[in-house]
């Protein structure tokens, strides 16, 4: 393979040919420093999403490998993701009982169909589909998975069985089961909780969840907690994974196949928002396309080993950016340490006790609510908050994929009405200042007598070429212009609805005397008029190259004095 072909096709296996000595001893250091975070992480995040805890770190330790020979990012950790894994027990979960062949089959599918679509979105180059998850989305959904969490794993807390499978039913159940709490697991669960937070706030440094756990084993071995009841992780296979073929059911597809392009779609969002913000950090930049590919073969890889769909993890990428690793030759030591521990320490991580892992995904649920991020969206915009807001609702009350596609739903809505309903500019001018000011904007600014100049902040398309052709004439009958015209600056696309809108109010102006007129985009709004059938010569609307041109051509035929219009009243409103 040609080296410009290896670079472009795997950027990672590129670069640590050029592996210089001296970062060895930090990469070494930032690779052990995530493997302990990583390794309690997976198989937590494992039981979350519903597998055994050996199938979290299946879908560890090949992926990061993957990712770090394809991905473009130096420094982001990929894996199992709190998001992820609640969006995958969420849609599994109805089908089939967790630790099943058929559960594993299925997730199989699942996390095979992420990898192919994200490979078929490289290569057709739609890494601007992550824009879809806009910031308040992002904020939601990350609110309401933390909601999800907190309700899912109290049960496994207080040492009592939830029933139910969404959230409301869950809430129910925790109340009425509370009084039979189990003491044990409950102090357990508290002693873990407490440990891991008196870590992270007294040595930030020491891996918190890996310190706390590892104290939950000992204190489960010391004081034979098995045999007062105490739930624990048990013998974990060794050797390699046991295959399960993956299956898809036809009556299944309408489930998985949208399931899968969701999870192609939060992964790859999630993964760049993390790649970008450390990559802007350290100056280099990730490419967006090459981001969609090696997940996609990462989503590939964690399925051969009977793994689940993984992304990339904010938290883990911070480890490394914090412990001072150069390249991606840390989530290769990283991955061979957790490698390492599976094979060597499985009796010590069958001590683990199930309530522990619960405690640690409270902790990791409590670190993703952002209240601060949705008071940030109410000051800025109550449309976008209440898109949060909507998101959060939806993942608690209808599970993680139909809040999403609510909210996605809203925010087109919301992005409709304001192409339906866009903003719109009426121009003046300022005596003794050149250019044309915003009369909405510059109370300064006076209109120009018998000459309406109008803005309208959008394409014109099907949706809103009516509404246009009807607030121009509404100015139209407050004013009583000799001419409009048009600023076309903000009419990009217009389709050929919007086109004979335009000449349905030429005619209507025409009727009343008035010279409809053209500014900007001249050369693309005649060309397009005269493929729409409508040429200047059989429309007469005049062109120009911009409003000065028309103001000038204006004043040619009227002069400095048209007459006295009635004034202008303040902007039309919205």
């Amino acid at each position: 393979m040609s080296r410009p072909l290896l670079q472009r096709v795997m950027p990672g296996a590129a670069e640590l040919l050029h592996y210089r000595r001296e970062w060895l001893r930090t990469d070494v250091q930032a690779g052990l420093s995530v493997a302990a975070v990583a390794l309690p992480i997976s198989i937590a995040y494992a039981q979350l999403a519903g597998f055994s805890p050996i199938i979290g770190l299946y879908s560890t330790v090949l992926p990061m490998i993957v990712y770090a020979l394809f991905g473009s990012s130096r420094q982001l950790i990929v894996g199992p993701d709190a998001a992820t894994c609640a969006m995958l027990g969420a849609t599994l979960m109805p089908l089939a009982l967790p630790g099943s062949d058929e559960y594993q089959a299925y997730a199989m599918t699942l996390t095979l169909l992420t990898g192919v679509l994200c490979i078929a979105a490289s290569r057709f180059r739609l890494g601007f589909l992550a824009d879809f998850l806009s910031r308040p989305i992002l904020v939601g959904l990350l609110n309401g998975v933390a909601v999800t969490i907190l309700v899912s794993q109290s049960g496994k807390v207080l040492g009592v069985t939830l029933d139910g499978s969404d959230t409301i039913s869950q809430v129910r159940s925790l109340i009425h089961q509370a009084p039979h709490t189990h003491v044990p697991t409950a102090l357990l669960s508290a002693g873990t909780f407490l440990a891991f937070f008196l870590i992270k706030a007294l040595w930030p440094r020491l891996p918190a969840s890996l310190v706390a756990l590892g104290g939950a084993i000992l204190a489960t071995w010391l004081l034979r907690l098995t045999t007062r009841g105490v739930a624990v992780v048990g013998a974990l296979p060794t050797g390699l994974p046991t295959w399960v073929m993956p299956a898809l059911p036809h009556e299944l597809l309408g489930t998985l196949v949208p399931a899968s392009a969701a999870l192609a779609l939060i992964t790859f969002s999630s993964g760049m928002l993390t790649s970008r913000s450390f990559a802007a950090k350290n100056n280099y930049h990730v490419n967006g396309n090459q981001e969609f590919f090696a997940l996609g073969v990462s989503h590939l890889a964690s399925a051969a080993c009977q793994g689940f769909a993984v992304s990339g993890s904010s938290s883990r990428t911070a480890v490394n950016d914090d412990a001072g690793g150069k390249t991606r030759l840390v989530s290769i030591v990283a991955a061979l340490a957790i490698l390492l521990v599976m094979m060597f320490f499985g009796p010590v991580l069958a001590l683990l006790p199930i309530a522990a892992l619960s405690a640690i995904l409270v902790a990791a649920a409590i670190s993703l609510i952002d209240l601060g991020g949705l008071r940030e969206l109410r000051r800025f915009s109550r449309s976008e908050h209440a898109i949060a807001w909507t998101t959060v609702t939806g993942v608690v009350l209808f599970g993680v994929m139909s809040g999403i596609l609510l909210a996605v739903t809203m925010a087109l809505l919301y992005f409709l009405s304001q192409v339906a309903r866009p903003a719109e500019q009426e121009f003046g001018l300022i005596d003794g200042q050149e250019g044309f000011y915003e009369l909405a904007h510059y109370p300064e600014a006076h209109a120009i007598p018998g000459m309406l100049i109008y803005r309208f902040e959008s394409p014109l398309t099907f949706f809103n070429a009516d509404y246009f052709r009807r607030r121009i004439l509404r100015l139209v009958r407050l004013q009583h212009p000799h001419w409009v015209v048009i600023d076309a600056i903000s009419m990009t696309k217009n389709d050929i609805t919007g086109f004979l809108a335009i000449d349905e109010l030429r005619r209507e102006l025409q009727a009343r005397g008035i010279q409809l007129a053209i500014a900007g985009r001249t050369a693309q709004m005649v060309k397009r008029m005269t493929r729409a059938g409508l040429p200047p010569e059989r429309t007469g609307i005049l062109y120009f190259v911009s409003r000065q041109a028309a103001l000038r051509a204006y004043r040619q035929q009227y002069g400095d004095e048209p007459r006295q219009q009635a004034a202008r009243p303040a902007a039309a409103p919205q």
